[in-house]
């Protein structure tokens, strides 16, 4: 059933569409970069306990 959801078609365009988007974060967020350090000095230590506490609660809500 997998398989033919796969087309050689969507592949081609989900493989593209991921490169294009991996790509356009990395130049925004190297542009962004010294900003982010000047204006959000504890950002990614808030961001890093936020998705550890989302993954956290969704796994312990998952196993009860």
């Amino acid at each position: 059933m997998l398989i033919a959801f796969l087309t050689t078609g969507r592949i081609i365009f989900s493989a593209f569409f991921a490169i294009t988007f991996i790509i356009l974060i990395f130049f925004s967020f190297k542009k962004d970069a010294k900003y982010l350090n000047q204006y959000y000095e504890k950002a990614p230590t808030g961001i890093l306990i936020g998705i550890i506490l989302f993954f956290a609660l969704l796994f312990g809500y998952v196993i009860w």
